[in-house]
């Protein structure tokens, strides 16, 4: 977060002086931009490049930064009211909209403003990415022979045959296809799944991605509610009756975002259920690599234990490592493999060779169990400085489940809080969290939020976060 308020200033107070310079001036070198702004060389090139993507200046290599020649008159902005009509067009056959909204996927996206604590992201903290050591990785796979080849479609067989380790049982690495993470993973299982204007079980609430991906796909989000034990299955059974949908996603570990792992019975009769429903379970196993320092044993994946095919398995390297390691897998049995291979092919053709080599020299690695190590300790220490902090200034918010792994704690609000209101008055505070509305595909029970404790610098940045929060809190209530 300081890096990037440091470029942006640097860049502004550049775009100030342009004027000194005449076009195809030459701009102070780097050092001296360095001593001049006391920033490190990285800021200087990075705010250069921004300037140069506005098109201010040009960097010529070896030679410096140049202001660039004056552009040339912005042409009159056209007509574009014509495609409100070629958009909506098909509305009236449509038995789902195929309007999405992103905006629950743009709160942990979207970069708040400088200086704002960031309670609402959905990847680590740089503190706990493996920076070094994924650029290491990277060095090392540019060095391999066929690096920047074409990769086989399903993915390179060694990253394959370390997925179906990874999930184990009966998983072999002919049943795994590699993605472009863990998002494009489940779009792919979706459109393979489910025949638009058809309905698809989700838990409630759920991650916002997955129900912009089924509204994208046409597809109708029917909401089974979730308790402290996961998905309930009586109210599953009768969903499925009801509807006569044919796929269920859920995430039975450290689910999104109430951190709820889906009990020993529980799991038997999810999958039960869905078989004798005819129907395919979409185990979205985003968090097993954020399991908290103090996490019981953890239960092997639904896909692990289940021999007829009824569950097609998503898991991601993304979450552990940083938000550009896009590399993920989807795995399954049976006939569905080649539709969900074909889907993948049409959609991407392949996951760059690259990218793959280097996600297969990381987890093969000796840093890679140390750094998974790293961040469960961290991540329960997170935890607790967050859970302590909120019980200590806001009590009134509840909090039914601590998570033992995940990085984020979903809270109810009193019913005399706005959930609206707390997120914009939050967000002027100095601190930004995401609202609950957005995981939840129908009305909601309650106003809820959620807040992230893995995309914070740490417990001092926690605590001054609550107490910002409470600031927030008492502006609406008091």
């Amino acid at each position: 977060m300081h890096e990037r308020s440091s470029v942006a200033e640097l860049a502004k107070s550049l775009k100030a002086e342009l004027d000194r310079y005449s076009p195809g001036g030459k701009l102070p070198s780097s050092r001296a931009l360095v001593e001049r702004y006391r920033v490190s060389p990285v800021t200087v090139t990075r705010a250069l490049a921004q300037l140069a993507a506005e098109g201010l200046v040009v960097t010529r290599p070896g030679a410096g930064a140049f202001r660039a020649e004056p552009r040339t008159a912005t042409p009159a902005a056209g007509d574009t009211s014509w495609q409100e009509v070629a958009l909506s067009a098909d509305t009236a056959t449509e038995l789902v909209p195929r309007a999405v909204d992103a905006s629950g996927v743009l709160v942990t996206l979207s970069a708040p403003p400088p200086g704002t604590i960031e309670f609402n992201g959905g990847y680590l903290h740089p503190s706990l990415q493996p920076e070094r050591v994924l650029s290491a990785a990277l060095a090392r796979a540019g060095r391999r022979p066929g690096a920047w080849g074409r990769p086989p479609v399903d993915g390179l067989p060694e990253l394959r045959e370390w997925f179906a380790r990874e999930i184990g049982g009966s998983v072999t690495a002919a049943g795994v296809l590699v993605t472009a993470g863990g998002q494009s993973a489940i779009t792919t299982a979706l459109r393979a799944l489910a025949p638009p204007g058809t309905p698809v079980l989700v838990e409630s609430p759920t991650y916002p991605g997955m129900l912009a991906v089924a509204r994208a796909a046409g597809l109708r989000p029917v909401p089974v509610p979730v308790d402290a034990g996961g998905v309930r299955p009586e109210l599953l059974e009768a969903a499925f009756r009801a509807t006569g949908a044919r796929v269920l996603v859920c995430q039975p570990l450290f689910q999104n975002p109430t951190g709820a792992v889906l009990g020993p019975e529980r799991r038997r009769e999810v999958v039960r259920i869905a078989r004798a429903a005819g129907a395919f379970v979409v185990e979205d196993d985003f968090a097993r690599l954020l399991v908290h320092e103090d996490a019981p044993p953890l239960p092997a994946p639904l896909a692990a234990e289940d021999p007829d095919g009824v569950v097609v398995h998503v898991r991601s390297l993304t979450k552990p490592t940083s938000a550009s390691l896009r590399v993920g897998a989807l795995a399954a049995r049976g006939p569905v493999l080649e539709r969900l291979r074909a889907i993948q092919v049409v959609d991407s053709f392949f996951v760059p060779r690259p990218l793959q080599e280097a996600a297969l020299e990381l987890v093969g690695s000796p840093a890679w169990p140390r750094h998974l190590r790293a961040v469960s300790q961290e991540l329960k220490a997170r935890r607790d400085a967050l859970t302590g902090a909120l019980a200590h200034h806001l009590p009134e918010l509840s909090l039914p489940h601590v998570p033992s792994g995940g990085y984020h704690l979903w809270l109810r609000l009193p019913d005399a809080l706005p959930e609206a209101s707390l997120h914009a008055t939050a967000l002027r505070t100095g601190v930004a969290a995401a609202p609950g509305r957005p995981y939840f595909c129908a009305e909601p029970p309650a106003g809820h939020i959620r807040l992230s404790f893995a995309g914070v610098a740490g417990p001092t940045e926690i605590a001054e976060g609550v107490r910002r929060l409470r600031t927030a809190v008492d502006e609406l209530t008091g």
